[in-house]
């Protein structure tokens, strides 16, 4: 029967959610829609999919998701400084988004932390590191999509 699959390793999840800072301001959320996708298929951080899992059809859940099993801890190491020069043209201010390429010509998104005379701190680690969140969530449906198993 449809309606006992779990949230777990193999299924296919519809859900809605919406994602806060814990006891603070919303960052992201269906609304009205559903979204759809497969455990471990990388769409959602392993620590949110866990957080439901055993999780069926019907249900709603605020799952409270730590910093560590979020988007981690901010790295020091993910923190450069750069000469302004680099950024002509660019009226740079902290907080201001900066994308960058990286060495395999991918898009990485950087956010000014601070300015320090010719210098300009550039923290690369994600927005939400370090923050615990709020995973409010109601699961639409769960189907069995493969014979995978939770290996630990």
């Amino acid at each position: 029967m449809a309606d006992s699959v779990p949230v777990g390793p193999g299924t296919k999840v519809t859900l809605r959610f919406s994602l806060s800072i814990k006891e603070g301001e919303l960052i992201d959320s269906t609304g009205d829609r559903s979204a759809t996708f497969v455990v471990g298929d990388g769409n959602l951080m392993p620590g949110f999919e866990s957080a439901m899992f055993g999780m069926r059809r019907g249900e709603s859940a605020l799952l409270d998701i730590e910093a560590d099993h979020g988007f981690g801890q901010p790295n020091p190491d993910n923190v450069h400084m750069m000469p302004q020069r680099l950024f002509k043209d660019v009226a740079l201010e902290p907080g201001l988004v900066v994308s960058f390429a990286d060495g395999e010509a991918n898009e990485r998104p950087g956010v000014v932390s601070r300015l320090l005379g010719d210098m300009v701190e550039i923290d690369f680690n994600h927005p939400l590191a370090g923050q615990d969140l709020s995973f409010e969530v109601e699961i639409l449906d769960v189907e069995q999509v493969s014979d995978e198993i939770l290996r630990m």
